[in-house]
């Protein structure tokens, strides 16, 4: 089929006014409207299930600043803190042992991993409180000896349950992140006289730091919600100060939702804080940091304002 085109025309033929404006007609999405009334629907339903259950929703706000709520958040803050210091130390060292040409600390670094990896937190905090039938006395010569009994306090306890279980996950995000720096990088540096210790301080780490903080920020907030299950070694702690909090006014359920809301918040400010240093270690290796939250709503509404500012003007 062929066909015909007037060379003759030219601009003299174009309408004073111009060419005519194009009219875009956008798509409709229907199965976007379908499903967003679909998914409101069971989110209200679930609402109003909650809302007509025989549960006191008053006494969530009534105890919710209680000074022993609020002392568990420290204890919970505490141990999770204390918790990911042992973790990240140890899984760094576990990662270098790991990466290591020497066969015998490569393979103690296997084993641990492996070990801590397959058995669960809540065994491993139940095994470290009675290991007393095993170890009746802890004697470090004249420095210290006691009965294992006094010396594996809950908190030690806590912290050694779920330090050295972390250090297994950490030590598997540092290996990740090390390898993810190019070995033209460790070659260079040895070739300019560093040492092995000293390219992975200046070279190596900062490098991977940009791999390992998500993961790690992860693990955080992961940590935090896993200090619930210390309440077994007698550790008082956010959860076991809203057990003990519904034991004693008669609502257990209502004080279980409490400790979810505490634990929501702190995972909300914790969800901020890595979003910040994923900011930080981020830079150098886009071309753009993306807009954080604060950016993305200043321009949402200067958006918003052009369009209302222009919309009057026409």
């Amino acid at each position: 089929m062929t066909v015909d085109i007037d060379k003759t025309a030219g601009p003299q033929d174009t309408p004073p006014g111009g060419p005519e404006a194009i009219k875009a007609i956008p798509v409709r999405h229907y199965g976007r409207y379908v499903s967003a009334v679909i998914a409101i629907a069971i989110f209200v339903s679930i609402i109003y299930a909650f809302a007509q259950g025989k549960i006191n929703w008053g006494a969530v706000p009534d105890y919710f600043l209680d000074d022993r709520i609020l002392k568990g958040v420290g204890q919970t803050m505490l141990l999770t803190v204390l918790s990911m210091v042992i973790g990240i130390a140890g899984g760094i060292l576990l990662a270098v042992m790991r990466l290591s040409r020497n066969p015998v600390t490569s393979s103690i670094a296997w084993f641990y991993i492996w070990f801590f990896r397959g058995t669960p937190v809540l065994v491993q905090l139940v095994v470290w409180f009675n290991l007393g039938l095993v170890f009746e006395y802890i004697n470090l010569g004249p420095i210290y000896k006691d009965y294992w009994s006094s010396f594996m306090t809950p908190l030690l306890t806590a912290l050694l349950g779920l330090g050295l279980n972390e250090a297994a996950y950490m030590a598997e995000i540092c290996r990740a992140g090390l390898l993810s720096v190019d070995e033209g990088q460790t070659e260079a540096s040895h070739a300019l006289g560093m040492s092995h210790s000293k390219t992975l301080r200046r070279i190596v780490i900062p490098q991977a730091m940009r791999v390992i903080v998500p993961p790690t920020g992860n693990e955080v907030i992961n940590m935090l919600k896993t200090t619930s299950l210390v309440s077994v070694v007698q550790f008082a702690e956010l959860f076991r100060y809203a057990q003990d909090i519904g034991q004693s006014s008669g609502a257990p359920v209502e004080m279980y939702f409490l400790a979810a809301a505490w634990y929501l918040v702190l995972t909300s400010v914790l969800s901020v804080g890595q979003y910040y240093i994923e900011r930080y270690y981020a830079r150098g290796s886009s071309r753009s940091l993306p807009n954080t939250p604060l950016q993305k709503i200043r321009a949402n509404m200067l958006s918003l304002s052009n369009r209302s500012g222009g919309g009057a003007n026409a």
